[in-house]
């Protein structure tokens, strides 16, 4: 079933969104993902169950709307200082949080709905992140990698695994699949630093480099260089 119209975006509307998003939170924290009901949920936000399936049609795709909603990016991707560590930062946590117990769940959530309405909206959050490092590389006088091969080449093969099971993603995983970029050197990927505090400080060196100024070196002093000859010059006779 596709995503119910919400007719008003505030006021009353979005307060039992809320509140009902609310719910789900904090009984999917003590409840088998299973055992939740639309009663059971419509009790503890304190609306009738009527309301939640005027306003989303069935369970599943309260729940999918629900995850959407917590997998939205509330902040941009770390800005480390380089393009490679920028990238190497973002897919690492990507695969951390994805693989988690709770982003499995969420992952889960999104799919339970019928129709692509709601595993489309999450499809959009990481090329917006990956946009975003991109245009840091331009600003910085970078040369940007392809969006899409990261996504075709990097995001998929993680989800896949985390999907499927068959194997768990590990960093060094994560590093090989970055290291195969023919958009960004593998050189660039290997060298860039985990931590983003270390991938600034060595942004800067640079920059303070460049800032030193030669020391300034004395004139010559006049008739230095010439050779004495230990005589003196002849007085007037």
């Amino acid at each position: 079933m596709a995503v119910k119209e919400r007719i008003r975006v505030g006021g009353r509307s979005a307060r039992i969104q809320s509140a009902v998003h609310e719910a789900v939170k904090r009984l999917g924290a003590v409840t088998d993902r299973e055992q939740l009901t639309v009663p059971q949920i419509a009790a503890e936000a304190g609306v009738t169950p009527s309301t939640i399936y005027r306003r989303w049609g069935d369970l599943g795709s309260l729940l999918a709307d629900v995850a959407v909603a917590r997998l939205r990016p509330i902040a941009e991707p770390e800005d480390t200082g380089a393009t490679a560590s920028d990238l190497r930062a973002f897919i690492e946590q990507f695969m951390e949080e994805m693989s988690s117990p709770v982003g499995r769940a969420l992952i889960r959530d999104v799919f339970s709905a019928p129709g692509e309405t709601y595993p489309v909206q999450c499809a959009g959050f990481t090329p917006e992140h990956l946009t975003t490092i991109a245009s840091r590389a331009i600003a910085r006088g970078e040369t940007p990698f392809d969006i899409d091969e990261v996504l075709d080449h990097v995001v998929a093969p993680i989800i896949y695994h985390i999907l499927y099971g068959d194997r768990e993603p590990t960093l060094d995983y994560c590093h090989a699949l970055l290291d195969r970029l023919q958009s960004l050197p593998a050189t660039a990927v290997r060298s860039a630093p985990s931590d983003p505090a270390v991938a600034r400080r060595a942004a800067k060196k640079p920059a303070e480099r460049a800032s030193v100024r030669a020391p300034r070196v004395a004139p010559p002093k006049r008739g230095a260089g010439r050779k004495s000859t230990g005589s003196k010059s002849p007085g007037r006779r």
